[in-house]
């Protein structure tokens, strides 16, 4: 009987506080699984082109080399790492390895989020708070640099917080993730800007006389901070290249994932918002004001502008969790005991399993990038015709980028400013049909790859001056050719 209960109390201590690995492997397995959903955006392409780039030339880039309308304007990569790790691991595997790659980055991130929450929370809110953040992330979980700095992010938050939850000042240690952070995605920017109201709080409600020394200390952590973030290639240029992009007014509104929240058609995000707000209501539940600031300042952000829904999918619960597992009731077993032999041979086993499960899977899925993004038999038609200056849908920019082909824009938006963005959603859309013929004049266009349902694609159709050499479901390839005459009728005349 004695013998029977120690088992007992050895099992429970080696599997409870396994509540973030299951949380890992659960993610990880998901998502591999439906690993072609991370290839989705067409900005993959050019990710994986320049790092493959910094590789082979041992540099970061200064100045464009991608487009022919920015040829030589200044541009840097804030987010040169992440795209050294893709083409690393492109090169490896091909797209499987690019797909592993990001499944793990997001595995990890919601391992260290479930593992922050699990200190404070009960079971039961810790996976109502994770399942949530992987709702509200969904749209945006793509294989781009952003999702690399995930864990990175959830880190040096969790860091901060924590140190804010013991009115203390946050470890030295934390500093080399922002270093890392900034050399991964241009997000590092939010991460210097939650010291300020991060150490606010700390220093507000610890005891008096310590107010002072905190003070100080935070001080002194805000700046190392923002030394560490200038520990990269381009140095200080780093922290200015995040304000570039949100000074695009206008062209950000063209681009899907930095458009506001839509009310009238309600998603994760809608629904969360809501349901949140309700449930603060019915239960009453109160935050320091300074909480209050900070979770009312990452919903302001992914209201916005959707893509920063992760943000407050993941920094929201860890601003939350301590206040709310005062007046919810925290997790109600011991801490366990991490270093017991049995858990360590338990941990060894699964992190086996997990790579037996990676081969496994890989060996018999097939991870493509939709075929929507890659005109691969218009661009091999386009490069037989030899020509430098290409009118291109925004979309197929990146994968132009990756076969060789200068791109007349992609999705390098910080480069190509407003206006020009501006310019060329008004063009191939058709709002401003003149300004088609403009551009098309002005640069000196030699042919078009554009979709082949967009209005623009209908309209060189209808015009002379311009013969269509090749076109499918996907894009239609239109070369200027004086004399050429409209393939479909009714004629247009161009201006």
């Amino acid at each position: 009987m004695t013998m029977s209960a120690t088992h007992s109390s050895e099992t429970r201590k080696t599997m409870h506080g396994l509540l973030p690995l299951w949380a890992g492997i659960a993610v990880y397995t998901l998502w591999l699984a439906a690993g072609n959903a991370l290839l989705r955006d067409p900005d993959a392409y050019w990710q994986i082109a320049v790092g493959q780039w910094i590789l082979d030339h041992h540099a970061v880039p200064t100045t464009d080399i991608y487009s022919f309308t920015m040829y030589g304007q200044p541009w840097i990569s804030t987010q040169w790492l992440a795209q050294v790790l893709y083409a690393v691991a492109y090169a490896g595997a091909g797209w499987t390895g690019v797909v592993v790659l990001a499944v793990a980055a997001l595995a990890v991130t919601m391992a260290l989020l479930a593992r922050f929450l699990d200190e404070r929370l009960p079971a039961a809110a810790t996976i109502i708070f994770v399942a949530t953040a992987l709702a509200l992330m969904a749209g945006h979980v793509v294989a781009r640099p952003h999702l690399l700095a995930m864990p990175v992010m959830v880190a040096w938050v969790a860091g901060l917080v924590n140190a804010m939850d013991r009115k203390s000042v946050p470890s030295f240690w934390l500093l080399p993730l922002m270093a890392l952070w900034a050399n991964l995605h241009g997000g590092f920017i939010l991460g210097l800007a939650l010291i300020g109201p991060i150490g606010i709080d700390a220093i507000w409600h610890a005891p008096k006389t310590m107010q002072r020394a905190l003070l100080l200390r935070w001080a002194l952590f805000g700046m190392a901070a923002l030394v560490a973030s200038c520990v990269t290639p381009y140095g200080w240029d780093a922290l200015l290249a995040s304000r570039r992009i949100l000074n695009l007014g206008e062209a950000l509104a063209l681009i899907g994932e930095w458009r506001p929240a839509n009310f009238n058609h309600a998603g994760p995000l809608e629904l969360t918002v809501l349901v949140a707000f309700a449930l603060a209501l019915w239960r009453g539940i109160t935050l320091p004001p300074m909480r209050i600031v900070l979770v009312t300042g990452f919903v302001f952000m992914a209201l916005s502008h959707v893509r920063n829904a992760e943000v407050l999918a993941l920094l929201a619960p860890l601003v939350l969790a301590a206040p709310l597992g005062r007046q919810i009731g925290g997790p109600w077993m011991p801490e366990a005991d991490h270093a017991s032999p049995s858990r360590n041979l338990l941990l060894a086993g699964i992190v086996i399993c997990l790579i037996a499960g990676t081969f496994a899977l890989a060996s018999v899925q097939r991870y493509v990038p939709r075929e929507e993004a890659a005109p691969a038999k218009a661009v091999t038609e386009l490069q037989k015709l030899n020509l430098s200056r290409v009118f291109n849908d925004y979309d197929f920019g990146g994968y132009l980028i990756a076969r060789g082909v200068q791109t007349f824009i992609d999705g390098r938006t910080e480069l190509f400013g407003t206006k020009l963005m501006v310019e060329h959603n008004n063009a191939s859309g058709l709002m401003e049909p003149d300004n088609l013929f403009r551009l098309l004049k002005d640069y000196d266009i030699e042919a078009t790859l554009l979709r082949t349902q967009s209005a623009a694609t209908k309209l060189l159709d209808r015009v002379d001056g311009w013969e269509k050499v090749y076109s499918d479901d996907i894009a239609t390839v239109h070369l200027r050719k004086p004399g050429a005459v409209h393939s479909v009728a009714p004629a247009v005349k161009a201006n």
